[in-house]
């Protein structure tokens, strides 16, 4: 933020220039520019310090351009207050509510000077996420829509299981850890033995399953989300038909489970889950391309057609934001 103090010194002092020639003195002009300080016999003109610093301070410039782009069409709602308020406190939280030291951490991490300073940031990223998003969602295909939507999206489920848990302490030794896993595994081939042989799966749940408050009911979880169990079981659960049970034990991280798959609802129709789609992929995209936050703040600039009248400065642009760009791929 030296660079910052500096801009708003020099930008004081050029106004009280200029105050100064409005009383009855001409504003003097050097090479056809404004002089804006003079120092004894030297003149610095507005020109002269624009060039100086139009590289160093390009994302100053940056940041009125989003502004501009951002502030009117975003308003700042309790949504992004309170996810600002859960940033900044989170830093409070770790570092101390000292106003000094809070300070002192967020110039050296953000290079902003104060709460305030941090909180004006904080509101233009937020921003600037959600035009990256509404990019995003905006020019998503049909058929990405409409690929998601045939496989992976699913009515609810009701099924049954019967948990075999490992059945061993955090701190015993891998070689006890193995054994307990290889011994949960065999009693649950055991189980899917005795349904093979024609054992009732609710007579068995009550016999075996470590789940007690499913066991008592026969292993019977209800209807439910596919979302709402852990990855394994709801992989297992996609691949069965209406009354089939796993023919090998499925892993997870409470044991091994078979399960028993006892109804299945139709889905819901592509317009009624089409803006949680869209939402998905789009997270999915941005968390494989790290790239494409930056590039998709590119695209939205360029789609609001901004004029560059200075051929150094587009650069210092594009110069700028490949390096924001490149900076994603080596972290």
């Amino acid at each position: 933020m030296k660079k910052k103090k500096t801009i708003i010194a020099l930008s004081t002092l050029l106004a009280v220039t200029l105050l100064a020639t409005g009383c009855g003195k001409e504003i003097e002009v050097k090479n056809g520019s404004k002089v804006a300080v003079s120092v004894s016999s030297d003149k610095f003109t507005a020109t002269e310090y624009y060039e100086k610093i139009k590289e160093d301070n390009i994302s100053t410039l940056i940041e009125m351009i989003d502004h501009s782009l951002f502030d009117k069409k975003y308003k700042t709602d309790n949504k992004e207050t309170e996810e600002i308020d859960k940033q900044v406190n989170q830093i409070k939280n770790y570092y101390g509510e000292d106003e000094e030291k809070f300070n002192n951490v967020v110039k050296q991490y953000f290079g902003v000077e104060n709460e305030k300073e941090l909180r004006e940031m904080l509101s233009l990223e937020y921003k600037r996420k959600l035009a990256v998003e509404d990019y995003i969602k905006d020019n998503l295909k049909d058929s990405e829509i409409k690929d998601y939507y045939n496989n992976n999206i699913f009515g609810q489920v009701k099924a049954s299981h019967i948990l075999i848990s490992v059945d061993v302490e955090d701190s015993a030794s891998d070689e006890e850890k193995a054994e307990a896993d290889k011994k949960a595994k065999e009693e649950a081939e055991k189980v899917i033995k005795e349904l093979n042989d024609g054992k009732k799966f609710a007579t068995l749940a009550k016999k075996y399953s470590k789940d007690k408050a499913s066991a008592t009911n026969g292993g019977d979880l209800g209807y439910f989300d596919l979302d709402d169990m852990v990855e394994e079981f709801s992989n297992a659960v996609k691949e069965l038909k209406v009354d089939e049970y796993t023919k090998e034990p499925v892993k997870s991280q409470f044991g091994y489970h078979i399960i028993l798959k006892t109804g299945e609802k139709d889905k819901p129709k592509l317009k009624e889950v089409k803006d949680d789609i869209k939402d998905t992929l789009c997270e999915q995209k941005l968390n494989n391309d790290s790239a494409l936050y930056y590039e998709s703040l590119i695209k939205v600039r360029e789609k609001k057609k901004i004029s560059w009248n200075d051929d150094k400065l587009k650069k210092a642009y594009d110069d700028y934001m490949n390096k924001l760009k490149d900076s994603t791929k080596n972290s």
